[in-house]
Parts: structure tokens; C-alpha cells; sequence
């Protein structure tokens, strides 16, 4: 699917505040309410938008303690073949990578020792090396997909 111009103003919008209505919606983009939320359905049932959240800030939730955890695993045990991993609350992502590492996990826990316990956790799965984030000066960023997309 293509996005045109006015897709990626919509996508712009959204991300900003995921919460407007299509009134709103219409009268930023300059168009009306059915034509938009006919573009927004688009959008999701092409899988350009995948779901609508909350920016949650994690030290303020009880979850102070966030890392980077690199884990190098291989075959049968890898943490990307136990869909379990997946659904461990602690796991906020889960990305398979390139290089040394097989995977990378962000996770956030209330203290150093949920952390020590999911670090051992992972180890039955290989080797886990983390980086504890210190501060975050880009949270997070729209995405402002290219022209041509």
C-alpha cells in the first residue's frame, strides 16, 4: 500500500493524540469525517496502524529499573522459540537480531532483584548481557514514513 500525503498527516495526528475524534481528525486534514475515518480504517486494516496505546511512564508505574538484555542462545532453547518469554509481564520488547546476540529483550522491573531473578530466568536460555538504561533523552518518536512508502 501506498500512503499518500494526506495518509501520512493523518499518521502524524494520530501519533500525536491517538484519542481525537474524526471530527477533529477532519477538521485538521481539512476533510470530512466519513472520508477520514474511512482513510483511518484503511490504515488499520492494512496493518499501517497497529493498535492505539498509551505512553506509559515506567518509573512513575512502579517500574523504575529498565535494561537492555542481549541474550546469545541457540536451537531448541532459544528464547525466541518459547512463546512463554513472550508473555513474561517484565518483557516490554522482544526483538531477533543480528551479530553476537540472538535476541534483544527490553524489560522493566520494580527493583534489582526482579531484575536478578529474570536474569537468571533468561540464563537457562543462553547467555544474557545487559545494559541498564540510565535515561532516556528519546522515549519515544512518531514515525514519519518517506514520500515514496
Amino acid at each position: 500500500m501506498a500512503l499518500d500525503a494526506l495518509d501520512r498527516r493523518l499518521l502524524a495526528e494520530l501519533q500525536a493524540d491517538a484519542r481525537l475524534s474524526y471530527n477533529e481528525l477532519s477538521r485538521r486534514v481539512s476533510l470530512s469525517s466519513p472520508a477520514v475515518a474511512e482513510r483511518v480504517r484503511r490504515l488499520e486494516a492494512d496493518g499501517v496502524i497497529g493498535g492505539y496505546h498509551a505512553h506509559v511512564d515506567l518509573a512513575r508505574a512502579g517500574l523504575p529499573i529498565t535494561a537492555l538484555v542481549q541474550v546469545q542462545c541457540y536451537g531448541p532453547r532459544c528464547v525466541l522459540r518459547d512463546p512463554e518469554v513472550a508473555d513474561w509481564p517484565e518483557v516490554l520488547q522482544l526483538h531477533r537480531v543480528t551479530g553476537g546476540a540472538c535476541c534483544v529483550l527490553l524489560v522493566a522491573v520494580p527493583g534489582m532483584a526482579e531484575f536478578e531473578a529474570l536474569a537468571d530466568r533468561l540464563a537457562a536460555y543462553g547467555r544474557p548481557e545487559s545494559s541498564m538504561v540510565l535515561s532516556s533523552p528519546v522515549p519515544w518518536r512518531p514515525v514519519n514514513p518517506p514520500p515514496n512508502a
